[in-house]
């Protein structure tokens, strides 16, 4: 199940459904795409009752999710990439966001930043419960409390556009920031454009770090320190607990919370002035 069409999928989302594919394959098994959420209900439900496909792999999981509910009860195998608030005993792969994003606070500590912001994903989002989103919040706020920064979390659209407008709306209304964490990957090139034209120098006047797909980090100028979502490995884990619960019903559900090493890449400097 992928997120609606009219979404443009970002990067790590292409990632995970073209290595779910690929990792099917070698199985000899075939992928069905089919749209969830949104205006998707029927096509949902054509999914579960319709016993037109062995198992399903849920992406894009809400901390409170009907979906994962509605699977539950129809007793089809399958597997999240995510994880609900009180995921029990199910099948889910994750990146430990609330985890990553504290160590990317202290990365930024240690490197004597003292007022730092929050690039979170779009306010819809987070509204409607998306798991990272939350996490991400809570691991920032957590760690910035820890060692006492002055933190602020603003929501951004997954866009170029909203990146661009996010940013210099942070720099007009706490100009004292001089360093951000985000997760939000589809403004990223807009945050570029808005460094750029500020004319601040990374990370010699203001620094970048967060959770990333390693390709973007790496075009990211200069390459984003960062904690790489390892999307084609998370996805192959997903297709091999999908097809363990396929093959052996009675299987005991297993889960892997995943937590990437920090890339340290060029994006990051200690704070001066």
């Amino acid at each position: 199940m992928i997120p609606p069409a009219s979404t443009r999928l970002t990067d790590v989302q292409l990632e995970f459904v073209a290595s779910v594919v690929e990792a099917a394959a070698v199985h000899d098994h075939d992928v069905l795409l089919s749209p969830s959420g949104g205006d998707h209900d029927r096509s949902f439900e054509r999914i579960v009752t319709g016993r037109r496909v062995d198992g399903v792999i849920l992406m894009e999981i809400l901390l409170a999710d009907p979906r994962v509910d509605r699977l539950s009860q129809a007793g089809l195998p399958f597997v999240t990439i995510g994880h609900v608030e009180h995921p029990g005993a199910s099948w889910w792969v994750d990146v430990d966001y609330a985890g990553l994003i504290s160590r990317c606070v202290r990365h930024l500590a240690d490197l004597g930043h003292q007022h730092v912001v929050l690039i979170n994903r779009s306010d819809e989002l987070v509204a409607a419960g998306y798991g990272p989103a939350l996490r991400s919040t809570a691991g920032f706020l957590e760690a910035a409390g820890q060692r006492g920064l002055t933190a602020h979390n603003v929501c951004c659209a997954d866009d170029p556009a909203a990146g661009l407008a996010c940013f210099e709306q942070i720099r007009e209304r706490w100009p004292g920031v001089t360093a951000a964490v985000t997760i939000n990957e589809a403004a990223l090139p807009g945050v570029q454009r808005a460094l750029h034209r500020a004319a601040l120098d990374v990370p010699r006047a203001f620094s970048l770090t967060g959770v990333i797909a390693d390709r973007l980090a790496e075009d990211f100028y200069p390459p984003l320190t960062a904690a790489d979502v390892p999307a084609r490995q998370m996805a192959r884990l997903a297709v091999d607990l999908l097809l363990e619960q396929i093959n052996d019903p009675s299987a005991t559900p297993r889960h892997a919370l995943l937590e990437p090493a920090i890339t340290l890449r060029s994006s990051t400097g200690a704070r001066h002035g």
